[in-house]
């Protein structure tokens, strides 16, 4: 559609020109996917009988209003759901289960459907017993109950979280088959609570000489982080709400931590102390995990920035195109540093790259959609996207991510990913360097 008819319609609506133009392009398109036989079918679909014949549905009273008080997904979407990658880790309880990436639109991830990792299990745990205390290098130290924290200055946010282990089975080769089990440890969602710094401020917490804070867990496992004060005193948040209501309870109910742009290790679940303190705590999951193999094997701790990252969600691996012709290739970028700038999309393997079109909003350290128009002429082609971010950062391949990395990683994969389309139109993971 040429971009002067396309503002048009978005201004003034359709008329009968414009719904001409529109049946004359579906109908060529039409002809170019199957030949003649589809574009036929298409100008009878007039005399289609699902339009013609009163739909079941249509011919009687539908359910009545709050028949389900809280609201279900239709079951003819069933199968879009979290999943396991099964013998991944020894016991379910410390385990993760993957966002179906590939079935999301826009950047909003539903409270359903975000990514799980858990170290000991999820807990249910009563607000009104649960606690939080912020301690060490403060004036005074505080025992904050739910009900004194909800009465606090609140604020809103939509941030990205990734697990720090996310694509972190493809290291080595392409191990995985869809982009829900190389990409799923990634949600994104509008958070709601109070800025860290009104608590630390509410404490008298000492500025000038503490430099980190220390977010403990209330879960089995205990998890202990240690985050800079410098992001403590930006824009961390001590969050109690997600998408509009209170936590899941696999997502930290009743508290957590949010912690923007840094592996989601260290946006701690059960919230229940802050410790401030003038050196890094060096914590279980700080020394012997969520560290980085270098290729002269030194382990590199507290690498918790989520470098800038994209990837094609549709269509991706374990999908098929319906045939030749137009389609929508769509998919999210993200950047632990800022904002998505640009992103370029190639059809060939990474020899050439076109601009996508970057979808409002674009956000500091959330999810960024991106689309881009193409036409598929039937030829086994390679589908790969390249993220660029506000501080100029740009996604590597996995042979520069490599040279620097080796390959005895787990964590912060953040290479290009590769979509192989066949000829068949099925869409495999395929791994270049």
């Amino acid at each position: 559609m040429p971009p002067a008819l396309a503002n048009e319609i978005s201004a003034n609506g359709m008329s009968g020109e414009r719904r001409g133009f529109l049946k004359s392009t579906f109908l060529a398109a039409a002809a170019l996917a199957t030949g003649p036989s589809l574009a036929a079918s298409a100008q009878q679909a007039v005399g289609d009988s699902m339009i013609l014949e009163p739909r079941p549905w249509s011919t009687k009273l539908g359910y009545p209003v709050a028949f389900k008080p809280y609201g279900q997904p239709s079951p003819f979407e069933a199968n879009l759901q979290r999943r396991q990658s099964p013998g991944l880790t020894q016991t379910t309880q410390a385990s993760v289960s993957f966002a179906p990436l590939q079935g999301f639109f826009g950047i909003i991830t539903p409270s359903g459907l975000h990514f799980e990792r858990h170290h000991q299990g999820w807990v249910d745990v009563d607000p009104e017993q649960h606690r939080l205390m912020v301690n060490g290098m403060v004036e005074e130290a505080k025992v904050y109950t739910m009900d004194d924290l909800m009465r606090l200055p609140s604020v809103s946010r939509i941030h990205f979280i990734e697990c720090g282990a996310n694509t972190g089975m493809e290291w080595g080769n392409a191990a995985v088959p869809t982009v829900q089990y190389t990409h799923g440890m990634l949600s994104c969602c509008e958070f709601t609570g109070v800025p860290l710094k009104v608590l630390l401020d509410d404490c008298g917490a000492d500025i000038k000489n503490a430099r980190f804070v220390l977010a403990e867990g209330n879960d089995g496992s205990s998890m202990t982080r240690t985050i800079s004060m410098e992001s403590a005193l930006d824009d961390v948040l001590v969050a109690w709400g997600m998408n509009g209501e209170m936590l899941r309870p696999e997502n930290g109910y009743p508290l957590r931590l949010v912690v923007p742009g840094v592996q989601g290790v260290s946006w701690v679940k059960w919230l229940r102390r802050i410790e401030v303190g003038d050196k890094p705590w060096n914590s279980k999951d700080e020394a012997s995990h969520y560290v980085d193999m270098m290729p002269d094997g030194i382990h590199r701790q507290y690498t918790s920035i989520q470098e800038c990252k994209s990837v094609i969600t549709s269509p991706s691996g374990g999908q098929a195109l319906m045939g030749k012709g137009f389609y929508n290739v769509s998919g999210l970028a993200w950047s632990g540093r800022g904002q998505i700038k640009q992103v370029d999309v190639s059809f060939d393997g990474g020899r050439n790259w076109k601009t996508a079109r970057l979808e409002t909003p674009v956000l500091d350290k959330c999810l960024t959609r991106f689309n881009i128009d193409w036409v598929w002429d039937g030829s086994p082609v390679i589908l790969q996207s390249r993220a660029t971010d506000s501080t100029g950062f740009v996604q590597p391949r996995y042979r520069q991510l490599r040279e620097v990395r080796g390959t005895r990683s787990t964590y912060h994969n953040n290479a290009i990913q590769s979509w192989q389309v066949a000829q068949s139109g099925e869409v495999f993971n395929v791994q270049m360097d």
